[in-house]
């Protein structure tokens, strides 16, 4: 079992941007993706008056959270959902309006550690990757039933990964002679089809498992509907903080951020009417990165891009 007791990335500054709204009476935080409940707990802790809605696809992440913040009683209702079910829990829930929505995206640390979950390839395991093993396909399926052509966008799109190509040709010839299963043969496949003139920092199968992730678990498409739900869910005076670790979810996110800060008045207008004007503002500039004394001390901070927003006016 992973350790409980690492340190969310990120943790002190996102409680600090969160504090105004967590200080409230009966304050309402949902972490959309709870994992093994490092930041919830940190949360109920520093808030007595706090109630965190904790959703997670993960069973056993799930349970893990359940019993390590059950001293915390009915201040903490835990929910089995993708972050995109995060309308249909609250209102499950009872609950219109929130105060707060924590996003900390990608692997969590329990699927990370645990070997047969398939996420790291340093390790020799099943190709099973998915979130939730009580339902969807695996890594190992779709590298036995996807076309070429298939794997190659995948690999272009979720892994940005410009040898996709030539790691597709080679994954359906090899899957001709025996199944792709375990991490030790895609890795071996990967390995010998790239040229040493391609090596680049790093394990060259990472870009290959990321797109194989995304593609399993639907988080992209997850994300795209989670993020205007957790927005629109927010109270005047909400916020929202996005913990990303890799380009494609920064960009979803930076963009339906910028979408919630800008004016909706026609060009030209002389006056901008207050019907108009932005729902939102941002509260960190850019996306801020973790500390070099963080990322020393945790490498899961090195990658992470935390993007912030505060509601400042009711929906229209």
């Amino acid at each position: 079992m992973t350790d409980i007791r690492h340190t969310p990335v990120l943790l002190e500054r996102t409680l600090e941007l969160l504090a105004p709204v967590l200080e409230r009476e009966g304050a309402v935080m949902v972490d959309a993706t709870l994992g093994l409940g490092g930041h919830a707990a940190a949360a109920l802790e520093r808030f007595p008056a706090l109630t965190v809605v904790g959703l997670d696809r993960d069973t056993d992440a799930l349970a893990a959270s359940i019993e390590r913040l059950a001293a915390y009683g009915d201040r903490f209702r835990p929910v089995h959902t993708v972050y995109d079910g995060l309308r249909a829990a609250l209102d499950a829930l009872g609950i219109a309006a929130v105060d707060a929505v924590l996003f900390d995206l990608g692997v969590s640390s329990m699927q990370l550690d645990e070997a047969e979950r398939g996420f790291a390839y340093a390790q020799d395991a099943p190709l099973d990757m998915r979130m939730d093993r009580t339902s969807g396909v695996t890594a190992a399926t779709i590298l036995a039933e996807y076309p070429e052509s298939e794997l190659r966008r995948i690999f272009y799109a979720y892994g940005e990964e410009k040898l996709a190509p030539r790691y597709a040709r080679r994954i359906v010839e090899a899957r001709d002679v025996e199944a792709i299963e375990r991490s030790t043969q895609l890795n071996r496949i990967i390995f010998d089809a790239t040229p040493r003139s391609a090596y680049r920092t790093g394990h060259p199968a990472k870009r290959v498992y990321q797109a194989l992730r995304i593609e399993v678990n639907g988080e992209l498409a997850a994300l795209e509907a989670a993020l205007p739900a957790a927005l629109d869910a927010l109270s005047v005076g909400g916020r929202i903080v996005v913990l990303a670790y890799q380009s494609l979810e920064d960009r979803i996110v930076k963009r339906e951020f910028a979408a919630r800060i800008r004016s909706t008045a026609p060009a030209g207008l002389p006056v901008e009417l207050p019907e108009h004007a932005p729902r939102f503002r941002l509260l960190v500039r850019g996306a801020e990165l973790a500390s070099e004394q963080e990322r020393a001390t945790n490498p899961r901070a090195i990658p992470v891009r935390l993007r912030a927003a505060e509601r400042v006016r009711p929906a229209a």
